[in-house]
């Protein structure tokens, strides 16, 4: 703890330095200590935690006990000292639940006989969720269309910094178009939409980065562009096999076509066949009847 800002008082009171940095949600130990080399009964001790620029009550201690009927109704239920660390020179202060409308400055009160007062600043933050990237249009895509890829991410705070990147990580700047929208708990959603002209196998990265808590999401995305016009090449292979493909088919339906002429030509000859040989065996027969 380093000692912080103080007014003119004979207390000395040790606040951080750098602003106390608290993850939305989650609870924050805002810190304060005082020098007191003289043994005190916790009755003669008072303890004021205000905020700094509205001065409106966040925690009041007096006469030992807290006393509350002052406190903002927007730190109901979510504050409290150390009790059984008062004596030792302990006044910090527990915030549970911290919301985006807790960050600022809050300064503390102790007075022991002397009095002092010093003032910390509190940060809210918020991890984003993982970066998504969608394209439009999605499909039928040629080189040398005109496509957006847009990037969202949400529930981060503060405001995210998005920065596009292309395959060699060269951060592009220009046909961008980024828009932030805060919700009703104040976390934010990051909409950055980059417009480009599609290359025949094109790789795109967004990188989105929370000013407080560092470099969170990445995404890459490669976008490949199909030309669905023939080269003359394939054009005029496809067309040869087609020729050669109905030349086949005709061929095989003459063949056919032959050979069922052929089985219904000898089907008829052996017909014939049978109906003479038929009318020997009756005339055969005939001629045996007349001798006897």
């Amino acid at each position: 703890r380093n000692k912080g800002r103080k007014n003119t008082a004979v207390l000395e009171l040790n606040v951080p330095e750098q602003p106390v940095v608290a993850l939305h949600s989650s609870d924050v130990v805002l810190s304060c200590s005082f020098n007191h080399t003289n043994p005190f009964n916790l009755s003669d001790l008072s303890v004021f935690w205000q905020l700094t620029d509205t001065q409106r009550s966040v925690h009041r201690y007096l006469e030992g006990h807290d006393q509350l009927a002052d406190q903002a109704e927007r730190f109901a239920n979510r504050t409290r000292l150390f009790p059984n660390q008062l004596g030792l020179g302990n006044a910090s202060l527990l915030l549970s639940r911290v919301v985006v409308a807790d960050e600022g400055s809050y300064t503390c009160f102790v007075r022991v006989q002397d009095f002092g007062s010093a003032a910390l600043l509190l940060q809210v933050a918020a991890p984003y969720s993982k970066p998504v990237v969608t394209l439009e249009p999605q499909s039928n895509l040629r080189p040398g269309d005109e496509v957006a890829l847009t990037c969202v991410s949400y529930g981060g705070y503060p405001e995210g910094d998005v920065i596009w990147q292309d395959a060699g990580g060269r951060n592009l700047t220009e046909n961008i178009t980024t828009s932030v929208v805060a919700n009703g708990e104040g976390l934010f959603t990051v909409t950055s939409v980059l417009t480009v002209v599609l290359e025949p196998n094109s790789t795109y990265s967004c990188r989105l980065i929370n000013p407080i808590l560092g470099e969170e999401g990445y995404i890459s995305v490669t976008v490949t562009g199909q030309n669905i016009a023939f080269p003359p090449v394939a054009l005029w292979v496809t067309v040869g096999l087609a020729i050669c493909l109905l030349v086949l088919l005709i061929a095989l339906a003459a063949v056919c076509r032959r050979k069922i002429k052929e089985s219904c030509e000898e089907a008829k000859r052996e017909a014939e066949e049978a109906k003479v040989l038929e009318e020997e065996e009756e005339s055969k027969t005939g001629m045996i009847s007349l001798k006897s």
